[in-house]
């Protein structure tokens, strides 16, 4: 099987240039940013703001979360609801940054993460894949972009969706996630040493996905 590891900081595009490999190519993606959520989610409505981390510690392993694919599109579980759309919000965001610092809930999702990738040619998504999930993936790009470049996109995203927030708000979420993920102590977000990092700070879509696609060529041959 093939692993394709795509890591970076928020915002950076990594879903969807995931997302358009796995069209391109026929892999599956798996978008692990979106179980983290949904983890984030769940302690979100029970009133945690992400702090009580003994607390979550010791009952994540009573929440089930699961990916599946419907017409061709990734859902996400959270006990057997949908919470695709819930899990974008702003809020749930932080909680994901906050929760994905504990052990537990890493040690969680990790089985589920690496169940997939030996069943099928994977492209993965998040902070942590070519370092800890998939170390042994045949290509790991770490793909980033500048703070602001990032913030903007998310903020047109968030308004596309009807979500009332500014982009100030938004940029100030995006460093204090960029600290946390930088800086915790389990799986920090950084660059596997084997990364190729890309920034498409200056790049469209269309580019970052050729870009992406040259990196891949080079490390596996034509796909």
């Amino acid at each position: 099987m093939i692993k394709i590891a795509i890591d970076g900081p928020s915002g950076a595009g990594k879903g969807v240039l995931a997302k358009a490999l796995s069209a391109k190519l026929g892999y599956v993606y798996v978008d692990t940013g979106a179980l983290y959520r949904a983890i984030g989610l769940h302690f979100h409505r029970c009133g945690s703001d992400g702090s009580d981390v003994a607390r979550i510690a010791s009952e994540v392993a009573g929440v089930e979360v699961d990916i599946a694919y419907e017409n061709g599109e990734q859902q996400v579980y959270l006990k057997g609801e949908n919470v695709s759309s819930q899990i974008r919000l702003p809020e749930i965001s932080m909680m994901a940054s906050a929760v994905s610092k504990i052990p537990e809930v890493r040690a969680h999702l990790l089985e589920l993460q690496r169940g997939m990738a030996e069943r099928h040619n994977v492209i993965m998504d998040g902070r942590d894949i070519g370092t800890v999930i998939l170390p042994d993936a045949n290509v790991k790009i770490f793909l980033t972009a500048s703070p602001e470049a990032r913030a903007e996109r998310r903020y047109k995203e968030l308004i596309e969706k009807g979500i009332d927030t500014s982009y100030e708000e938004v940029l100030a979420d995006m460093k204090q996630r960029d600290e946390n993920d930088r800086s915790r102590d389990i799986a920090p977000a950084i660059p596997a040493e084997d990364a190729v990092t890309l920034d498409n700070s200056k790049l469209d879509i269309p580019g970052t996905i050729q870009a992406a696609l040259a990196i891949i060529r080079e490390k596996v041959g034509e796909v």
